[in-house]
């Protein structure tokens, strides 16, 4: 796919990007177009046709933008901040340890925005119960290795649609004054550096930060199955642990979603 011939919207901090990321990664290259369909999208496609080259590409909207099980993400350019990483990150040779991948990411993010931004099993960011942005993780073979790709959406400011469900609220909330390119000078250089640890130290690395910002922890919780139970906590392979009857149920399908009860929704949505 090719870029759309239009002018910018913002004047992103290209060379602090390039000597912030590439300390961590130095083959990245950094790609920024006025819009795309999805940066996840346009990197796997890459990938697929045998062009894995470690790369940040991020849009300022895009049209087709895809969240877990293919939910439709919403790219304002004003108001939130998209992109994608796509490398080959030195993953642990069993693919299910890699189901940890979004915890880490998600350490990552929140661990650059702000103390309180909180992580919700199993790829959301909240604050209050309010949704910051999510994580959609996908991978591929290409020759010997395995090619990640790291999407990630977060919101600037509020979004602007009524059904969304949990609520959404823009990271101007705790870091006013932010804009995208301040946004993802944060956050990319701390998403490289996350992919790279997880590569050396797994998931266990990132345990006790991710059990320190689980948001549903203690909660009484609700599946989009209809079943019901306290929510526990993740164990060491990152699956959510959930208190039935006496019993510990691990949930490792990442089709659930998984509510609080005391935030049912009466829209029937999910997140």
């Amino acid at each position: 796919m090719k870029p759309v011939a239009e002018a910018l919207l913002y004047d992103w901090p290209l060379e602090d990007l390039r000597a912030s990321c590439r300390s961590i990664e130095p083959a990245l290259t950094i790609e920024v177009w006025p819009e795309i369909d999805s940066t996840n999208s346009e990197l796997m496609r890459r990938a697929r046709a045998g062009h894995a080259a470690p790369t940040l590409l991020v849009a300022e909207r895009q049209t087709l933008g895809r969240g877990r099980s293919g939910r439709v993400w919403h790219a304002d350019p004003k108001r939130s901040l998209t992109f994608s990483l796509g490398l080959t990150p030195p993953l642990p040779p069993e693919p299910r340890a890699w189901s940890g991948l979004s915890l880490a990411v998600g350490v990552a993010v929140a661990g650059a925005l702000h103390p309180e931004v909180g992580l919700k099993w199993p790829n959301d960011l909240w604050w209050r119960d309010h949704k910051l942005g999510g994580i959609l993780i996908e991978t591929t073979q290409v020759g010997s290795q395995r090619y990640a790709v790291v999407g990630i959406g977060l919101n600037l400011r509020m979004p602007l649609q009524d059904a969304i469900d949990p609520p959404g609220v823009g990271i101007d909330a705790l870091l006013p004054g932010l804009d995208a390119p301040g946004l993802l000078l944060r956050v990319a250089p701390a998403v490289l550096a996350g992919l790279q640890r997880f590569g050396r130290e797994g998931l266990g690395a990132f345990l006790d930060d991710w059990r320190a910002r689980d948001v549903l922890a203690g909660r009484a919780v609700r599946l989009s199955d209809g079943r019901v139970g306290k929510a526990i906590g993740i164990d060491a392979n990152g699956a959510l642990q959930i208190e039935h009857a006496g019993a510990i149920e691990r949930i490792e399908s990442a089709s659930l979603s998984v509510r609080p009860l005391d935030m049912a929704s009466p829209l029937g949505l999910w997140p």
